[in-house]
């Protein structure tokens, strides 16, 4: 049976890429990460401060990234926030090294004034040490669209333009953006209704980067995915969808032709309940955790505007969505 259908995943058109990988089913895994996206869900619902309380506490305990970002966002309730604090300094202590960067520290300088005893001297001494420079930082303030632009044609479209017909073609593309992306409840949000890219202002070269999606449950044909260096893409969509070969999940660097472009197993979480992308590029190598299963390891993405070339070695990020309103927060990202 599973060899029929692998087999019968290998003849659809949409996944006629080589190799062919045996597809296997990892949803809801016990994670860490699908701990923690529980728990915020359950956090935003709860009304007692005791049961608030609690829920950050088991959120420090995955001492994942997110889960400092996620507590961050409550150092300043009055109820919750001296354990709020707490969760962060910890998180971060114990993972200094890994996290450290304009994020991390901004949040220690926040929370640092409800910290007492050692956790205050101890955040005093990390805040003292000079930083690398490097370490993730915020791509998105959760207010506005500072730091975003519209998409202009592709990477090779854009550097055949004079300087005057860019500048031109992007104050279109940005009426569109601010037509078609808002930004609510401090998340970036997909309302329009055709297909244009959020993309970054900066460009990067090789990175990490989190970020946080969900897709309507009542879109039509939800589908959404991370371009990386301008290039399609990690893909993002409802597994429901096999029509299209979306059974596979989502995670996978869905326009390569040569190299692999499905993910090693499905690991999305039910349609319309958060999940969470880890993205790794290294020259032309990506690696992607979804939901913290691995779904890509170091696969090379292929240059979908020009396959005999290279992959672009710096470009810009670019959120899609096809139709239907999608929801991204928590996005950062750590140059390498």
């Amino acid at each position: 049976m599973k060899k029929l259908l692998i087999a019968l995943l290998c003849a659809l058109p949409l996944l006629c890429t080589m190799p062919c990988l045996a597809v296997e089913n990892c949803q809801n895994a016990p994670t860490s990460e699908n701990e923690l996206l529980k728990l915020r869900t359950e956090l935003s619902a709860a009304k007692s401060a005791k049961v608030q309380k609690e829920l950050l506490r088991k959120m420090g305990k995955t001492g994942l990234f997110q889960a400092m970002i996620a507590a961050g966002e409550h150092v300043g309730d009055k109820q919750t926030g001296k354990v709020a604090a707490r969760v962060v300094v910890d998180v971060a202590l114990a993972n200094a090294a890994e996290y450290d960067g304009e994020a991390m520290r901004g949040l220690l300088r926040k929370a640092l004034p409800k910290l007492s005893g050692n956790r205050r001297k101890a955040v005093k001494k990390l805040l003292a040490k000079k930083g690398s420079g490097k370490g993730f930082v915020s791509m998105f303030n959760g207010k506005d669209l500072t730091g975003w632009k519209g998409l202009v044609e592709n990477p090779i479209a854009r550097a055949k333009m004079s300087a005057q017909q860019l500048a031109e073609a992007q104050v279109k593309a940005d009426d569109n953006m601010r037509r078609d992306w808002k930004v609510e409840d401090g998340m970036l949000v997909y309302v329009g209704s055709g297909f244009d890219n959020l993309c970054t202002v900066e460009q990067y070269g090789d990175f990490e980067m989190y970020v946080d999606w969900r897709l309507d449950p009542a879109g039509k044909e939800p589908d959404a995915g991370v371009y990386l260096r301008g290039t399609p893409q990690v893909q993002i969509w409802d597994i429901a969808r096999v029509n299209v070969g979306a059974q596979v999940g989502s995670g996978g660097l869905y326009n390569n032709k040569k190299n692999v472009s499905i993910p090693k197993c499905v690991a999305d979480n039910k349609l319309g309940e958060w999940n969470s992308f880890y993205i790794k590029m290294v020259g032309d190598k990506v690696t992607v955790k979804l939901n913290g299963v691995l779904v890509v390891d170091g696969v090379t993405l292929e240059n979908y505007w020009d396959r005999s070339q290279p992959i672009f070695p710096v470009e810009q990020i670019e959120l899609q969505a096809h139709g239907s309103r999608v929801w991204w927060r928590d996005l950062y990202i750590k140059r390498l």
